[in-house]
């Protein structure tokens, strides 16, 4: 594992995202704007769930709307997280936080997984009801939690990050 992190580590773009004073700044700048952005979106439509917000809104169509939002900003935070990762795979690898963050963002994608094949795969019949299912509910409250989870883990670690030494 340790030699697939020094290549990562040794590859011209990590190499220049860590000699460039400016660039690490730009594309955490830019992780953060899409983070915002997942989390924003995703909220949205958690709350709708929980029944706290929007309730005068069909599910189905506050979803809809939000879902390509939602993936476009993903896509964006995905590569700069890449992106950030390479600039210092061996030390991002042994980071606790950086470590929970990654298996947050997995039981996150699980749980979305959960909620559109199996709890929400009938939500257009929600929109007329009162009260959305239990499951779908309880969803919505593991996914704030597993999101509000991911920026804290996400928030320690620059301050928690220790530099490691690639020796191949």
């Amino acid at each position: 594992m340790n030699d697939i992190l020094i290549l990562i580590y040794g590859n011209p773009i990590a190499e220049t995202i860590r000699e460039n004073e400016i660039l690490f700044p730009w594309i955490e700048s830019l992780h953060v704007l899409a983070v915002t952005l997942v989390i924003g979106s995703i909220a949205l439509v958690d709350l709708r769930l929980i029944g706290i917000r929007a309730l005068n809104r069909p599910i189905s169509s506050i979803s809809k709307e939000l879902l390509p939002i939602t993936w476009m900003a993903f896509l964006v935070a995905a590569v700069t997280g890449a992106l950030l990762f390479t600039s210092n795979a061996l030390s991002y690898s042994q980071n606790f936080h950086f470590l929970g963050k990654m298996i947050l963002l997995g039981l996150a994608g699980v749980n979305m997984m959960c909620f559109q094949f199996i709890i929400g795969k009938n939500i257009d019949s929600w929109n007329h009801y009162q009260q959305i299912p239990t499951s779908a509910r309880l969803s919505g409250a593991i996914s704030l939690a597993l999101w509000v989870s991911i920026i804290f883990f996400g928030r320690w670690i620059g301050f928690t990050l220790e530099p490691v030494l690639a020796v191949s």
